[in-house]
């Protein structure tokens, strides 16, 4: 049976992630250890004793995520379950640099400070109560992204990430997306709410942020990875290096096309979703997209020994 190994986003940072791995498993701890040396900080406390707040701040959940969910990776390959057993990697959002640091593409040390900027580019982006993002729920893409276009009047409002066929997440200026809000439950949504982020994600406000990572990916060697890495903007795999370069940059302002995305390797014939890291959200989402492929969230030891068997 085909899988895929799956990274997740921003919103499934808690504090302590990774600790229990990092105890049993000295090839976990040896990435939250990198990670430190890499920022010049104990990024690694934060992660396991600091305040939620703290950690839920965009610079520090991005690299935090992504070192759990290596940690993980790196906890599997030492029961003999390596990359290369899956048929593809892909990640919502920064996990797609967790998918790219898991299967070789990029370093750890770079992945850690390409998000940490990444992370700082997008809050300092958009002045904080500019922007905005809101999930609507019961509508799917093509509805989603009309009520944004009629929502925007002249303002920034685009579908920044399509989740599932009843989840897609709106994203721009304030005013537009509260209009949007209101459109969406006029139009049959079941719900429609405000998202609790700090700026508005993959819509044109983060054209700034576009800019530092074009900078900041400039200087970074990329290789072509163990296996092929499935772009969020294309909903398609890619392996050549200047490929995935020029996609991360684009990836800052386009949508997460990530049902498109989990349809496609379904199309393949990836039957099994392994999610990497923390949280759940991804396997959710997978479980309505694809119905009949099995879905394994992997965050802790026991998750480990039961994958192992």
């Amino acid at each position: 049976m085909a899988r895929a190994f799956v990274f997740p986003g921003q919103g499934a940072q808690v504090v302590g992630m990774g600790k229990a791995l990092a105890d049993a498993y000295p090839a976990a701890r040896a990435v939250f250890d990198e990670v430190d040396a890499a920022l010049g900080e104990k990024l690694s406390s934060l992660i396991w004793e600091g305040a939620q707040e703290q950690l839920t701040l965009t610079e520090n959940a991005q690299p935090a995520l992504m070192a759990t969910s290596i940690a993980v990776m790196r906890a599997l390959e030492a029961e003999g379950i390596g990359v290369t057993s899956a048929a593809f990697v892909a990640g919502h959002s920064l996990g797609e640099y967790s998918a790219l640091c898991a299967a070789g593409a990029l370093s750890l040390a770079d992945t850690a400070r390409l998000l940490r900027q990444r992370g700082r580019a997008m809050q300092e982006a958009v002045p904080v109560g500019v922007g905005a993002m809101a999930a609507l729920l019961g509508l799917d893409f093509e509805a989603a992204s009309a009520v944004a276009a009629e929502a925007a009047m002249g303002e920034v409002c685009q579908a920044a990430n399509d989740n599932d066929p009843a989840q897609v997440v709106v994203s721009g200026h304030k005013a537009a997306v509260e209009r949007a809000v209101e459109i969406a439950k006029a139009r049959g949504a079941k719900r429609a709410v405000l998202l609790p982020v700090s700026a508005p994600f993959h819509c044109a406000l983060m054209a700034p942020a576009a800019r530092v990572m074009a900078e900041a990916l400039d200087d970074v060697a990329i290789r072509t990875p163990a296996v092929p890495v499935v772009a969020n903007v294309r909903a398609r795999a890619v392996s050549e290096p200047e490929v995935i370069r020029s996609l991360l940059v684009e990836q800052v302002t386009g949508a997460v096309r990530w049902r498109e995305s989990v349809e496609w390797m379904a199309g393949q014939g990836v039957a099994a979703f392994w999610e990497i890291g923390a949280g759940k959200a991804l396997s959710g989402m997978i479980r309505r997209i694809a119905k009949e492929a099995e879905t394994r969230a992997i965050a802790a030891p026991e998750d480990i020994a039961a994958a192992k068997g």
